[in-house]
């Protein structure tokens, strides 16, 4: 089986992500808000070098705590899209925006994976319907 990515917009306006606030609203326009609190999701939004975003690929939907993420399906993904940058964002149906320690752990995982490819993680954005937690913003990323 092949990753298969297309992608097609009619809108010529590029969207550019310059912040973790730009990303939070700009990720929640594109959730679920009736399942934000019910149901653990992944998403990557994937950028050019010019942090233009180039789409959002549904990664995993879990259940109320968990969604396994696959740093293999993400680098796939990248390379598929060409994309020179990345951002994780994942909620927390519970609302508590604290990363657990397998947030982190996948975060290390997909930093270092993606450095061997020259793509960079810019950021991975815990979210709840109100507020988002940025590991770029809390830690020497």
């Amino acid at each position: 089986m092949e990753i298969q990515v297309s992608y097609h917009t009619e809108n010529r306006e590029k969207i550019r992500l310059h912040s973790a606030k730009d990303t939070s609203a700009f990720i929640l326009s594109q959730w679920n808000l009736d399942l934000i609190e019910l149901q653990e999701e992944a998403k990557i939004i994937l950028l050019n070098g010019r942090n233009d975003v180039l789409g959002v690929y549904d990664l995993a939907k879990g259940g109320i705590s968990s969604a396994i993420i696959d740093v293999r399906v993400i680098m796939g993904i990248a390379l598929k899209c060409n994309a020179s940058n990345l951002i994780l964002v994942h909620n927390h149906p519970s609302g508590d925006l604290s990363p657990s320690k397998a947030d982190e752990k996948v975060t290390g995982q997909i930093k270092e994976a993606a450095e061997l490819l020259n793509i960079r993680l810019l950021d991975h954005l815990i979210i709840s319907k109100y507020d988002y937690y940025s590991f770029s913003e809390s830690f020497s990323f």
